[in-house]
């Protein structure tokens, strides 16, 4: 069928303020071409994230009422490190506020100066995280991921034949770990295959080196596994998921993807030891280890959230919707990353904006110039987000040039996405008249939160 069935019903709505063209280029303008610094209410679509923006379920908000805000020993920790070790068979449960705090906590645990940390690729603030903890980040997707717009069902798989090569050049002392990103983001939303998942595990267990899942939409590419992997047709993706998180030695979590919430994060492990070291390290920032840093409240939302995120109906409503609007921007001939994404659609910029170079910013200058057309708000993932500063000074582009479309989860009805779809058909017709960006600020950490630009 053509029309997506939402599985819910909408109980509350939030109303969208219209804006027209020429208040959202004052606005833009206003923002030095960075939408992340332009007002919420200023937006007709957001699509910036998929992060933390979820509509919570009348269940949430039930549970959030049962919320305990005991400082210690809270029954809300129970019920949420309850849901998390039976999805994810891990004994050692550590909640944090969000993501970037699951990632600071371990890699300041495990990790030495100058190691290396080993992934299928990496995103922005673990990619910080490490960096920040001194070490060396390679990422060694496999190669069906350069090839954007071409299918390929596990686009996020890490390529075993280089894993296997740096594990036996490289002594166990020189790396940190290997973390496997599911579904793959930077890579354009792509699962990894369970088989893939398990080479990876069984090669870092040989060398004795920690294998680390980043499960941030662990839901989606337990789902992605089912529909498209040999032999897993038959399992739920609660088996699924299981599967893969027992072979992760530590699972780092934002529960502001697939834990459907508005806020948090979790970190899990096996060892008991290793456990006690990264809850001495919480403690610093976080505050005390049966809260980390959230409301009890909190802490509840996210015990039923991940079981809905398992749900079978929601992930195929989920994966349809982001596949409808993938299929819709493919016939109007746009360069996505294909097949579509869990998350969202990823716009080849590099090939979609031919005449601007990547020195130029191409993605950053879709994303603004979408914007200012029809009110929708992207995120450039390319040589902003992760270029880099050579010794002389010099911007080093990245090997992509990706604008992400990311969906909400259950926010936005098929008439927005209809809406977008319309918006990218009368914008191809301006595509060509448009100009590269130059930067007029350029933090030197995750800049494309915070930096501004002006046209060429």
């Amino acid at each position: 069928m053509k029309t997506i069935f939402e599985p819910f019903r909408i109980k509350s709505v939030e109303p969208i303020r219209m804006t027209s063209q020429e208040e959202r280029k004052a606005i833009l303008r206003k923002a030095g071409l960075n939408v992340f610094l332009i007002q919420s209410q200023d937006v007709l679509i957001d699509l910036l994230t998929d992060s933390g923006t979820n509509a919570m379920s009348s269940e949430q908000w039930a549970a959030i009422m049962r919320g305990d805000e005991s400082y210690a020993g809270s029954p809300s920790f129970d019920r949420f490190q309850k849901a998390v070790q039976e999805i994810t068979g891990h004994p050692e449960v550590l909640p944090t506020h969000q993501g970037r705090a699951s990632e600071r906590i371990l890699f300041e645990s495990i990790t030495k100066e100058n190691q290396l940390v080993i992934s299928n690729m990496l995103f922005d603030t673990t990619r910080a995280n490490a960096e920040n903890s001194k070490c060396k980040v390679v990422d060694i997707p496999c190669p069906e991921l350069y090839q954007s717009t071409t299918p390929s069902p596990f686009k996020g798989n890490i390529d075993l034949d280089k894993l296997q090569d740096l594990l036996q050049k490289n002594s166990n002392d020189n790396i940190a770990c290997v973390v496997m990103t599911l579904t793959n983001n930077s890579g354009g939303g792509q699962p990894a295959s369970l088989a893939n998942i398990k080479a990876a595990a069984a090669l870092c267990a040989k060398h004795q080196v920690t294998f680390v899942i980043d499960g941030c939409r662990f839901a989606e590419n337990a789902y992605f596994i089912k529909l498209r992997e040999e032999g897993q047709g038959h399992r739920s993706p609660k088996e699924i998921a299981r599967d893969f998180f027992e072979l992760a030695d530590v699972i780092s979590i934002s529960a502001k993807k697939d834990g459907m919430a508005n806020i948090g994060g979790l970190l899990c492990m096996k060892s008991p030891e290793l456990a006690q070291k990264c809850r001495n390290n919480l403690i610093l920032t976080e505050g005390f280890p049966t809260y980390g840093g959230l409301a009890g409240r909190d802490l509840d939302a996210i015990a039923v959230g991940l079981w809905e995120a398992l749900d079978q109906d929601y992930l195929n409503y989920r994966i349809e919707s982001v596949a409808y609007l993938g299929n819709a921007l493919l016939e109007l001939n746009y360069p996505i990353v294909n097949p579509p994404g869990g998350h969202a659609i990823f716009i080849d910029a590099k090939k979609f904006l031919k005449h601007i170079p990547p020195s130029e910013f191409p993605g950053q200058a879709l994303v603004s110039a979408l914007y200012e057309h029809s009110g929708i708000r992207a995120v450039e993932i390319g040589s902003v987000m992760f270029g880099r500063i050579d010794e002389a000074g010099n911007e080093v582009p990245h090997s992509q040039e990706l604008v992400r479309l990311a969906m909400p989860r259950r926010v936005y009805t098929q008439s927005h996405v209809d809406y977008v779809v319309e918006s990218f058909a009368s914008f191809k017709e301006k595509a060509a008249q448009l100009k590269g960006l130059k930067f007029t600020y350029k933090p030197p950490v995750l800049r494309h939160f915070t930096a501004r630009f002006e046209w060429l």
